[in-house]
């Protein structure tokens, strides 16, 4: 309850809130509250304040510190090439278009979360009053220039649900990407001896490690490579379709993120050798890139699958969701498949 009460009278100090609470102007069910007690669907919270006081110490609501949310209809939202995969009560899934922002990286970005709110709020599933105690938001990122699958909580209990499953890597999520050259899980195996192939799939293991000021990773075949902090890392992959052959071969492959760190996949295929098309960080231009100006690596979040749930979210066990990659990426098949290998 203090939580709560802190989110609403947010310019308030705990200490005016706790003195409430013990002069019984702030009540739970019209009993006196201490603010330990969880809040559940049905509470009656009531605050016996002036309206001066409360809106002295209110969160305008419908505001971000300075700024208003804008309404966005699921049209909208299309055009800006954000489409809706899945919604229902608790939570919806968006296929995000390259180049957008997963939340704000500065003040006056413009996010999935800003338009998760905007169009919740013009499906008026969400009030402004709403917005002083709880925002929606993403509970997945995906790097900016990463198109794909993310997952929304629209409500507390649908966020916390799908933080857990993200935490505890009990949701499987897996990608599409163009890599360059051949990929042959053979070769790949007996170079790396760390990895594992399981029918299809190889795992490949790895010690990550980040360099904050570069924002560049590393995957290591032991954490005593180098120095720093490391943490094991695993990345499964499964080739799709190779098209062409020699220096002007591409692979589409499946890659399945069995654990899920930042830039996780692209360090990882570019430490084999087929870095993925358009990475300009952890790969290089090539003839496939340059004659299809592709600005950003063709990487895209494709498939979720639900673990096994009960009770609230048992609805969504074994629930499988997938989303298309961008026209750019399906162009690109399209003429690789024909044989246009420039």
């Amino acid at each position: 309850m203090d939580k709560y009460l802190g989110k609403l009278l947010s310019k308030a100090p705990m200490s005016f809130v706790y003195k409430m609470l013990r002069k019984k102007n702030f009540t739970l069910n019209e009993k006196k509250a201490g603010g330990s007690e969880l809040l559940k669907t049905g509470d009656r919270v009531r605050l016996f304040l002036s309206d001066e006081t409360f809106e002295k110490f209110c969160k305008e609501a419908g505001r971000d510190g300075e700024r208003h949310f804008s309404l966005y209809t699921g049209e909208d939202l299309e055009k800006l090439g954000l489409s809706v995969v899945y919604e229902d009560e608790h939570i919806l899934v968006f296929n995000k278009p390259s180049g957008m922002l997963s939340q704000r990286a500065e003040k006056e970005d413009i996010s999935v979360n800003e338009y998760l709110i905007g169009y919740l709020l013009s499906q008026k599933v969400l009030t402004e009053e709403m917005l002083t105690t709880f925002k929606p938001a993403a509970a997945n990122r995906l790097d900016r220039n990463t198109s794909g699958l993310i997952l929304c909580g629209k409500s507390l209990s649908g966020l916390q649900y799908l933080s857990e499953i993200i935490k505890n890597r009990t949701l499987e999520k897996h990608y599409r990407c163009i890599v360059e050259g051949r990929v042959c899980l053979e070769e790949i195996s007996s170079k790396n001896p760390a990895s594992k192939q399981t029918g299809t799939e190889l795992v490949l293991e790895g010690y990550l490690t980040k360099d904050k000021e570069k924002n560049k990773v590393t995957i290591a075949k032991s954490p005593s490579s180098g120095g720093g902090a490391k943490e094991l890392v695993k990345t499964g992959i499964t080739p799709i379709r190779t098209y062409g052959r020699g220096n002007k071969a591409y692979t589409e492959l499946s890659v399945h993120l069995i654990t899920g760190k930042p830039h996780q996949i692209r360090a990882h295929l570019a430490g084999i050798g087929h870095p993925v098309v358009g990475d300009m960080k952890y790969g290089r231009k090539n003839g496939l890139s340059e004659k299809h100006h592709v600005k950003s690596q063709l990487l895209h979040a494709y498939r979720v699958v639900f673990p096994p749930s009960s009770g609230k979210f048992a609805y969504l066990s074994g629930m499988e969701l997938s989303g298309d990659p961008p026209l750019q990426y399906r162009k690109i098949l399209e003429e690789l498949a024909n044989g246009n290998m420039e």
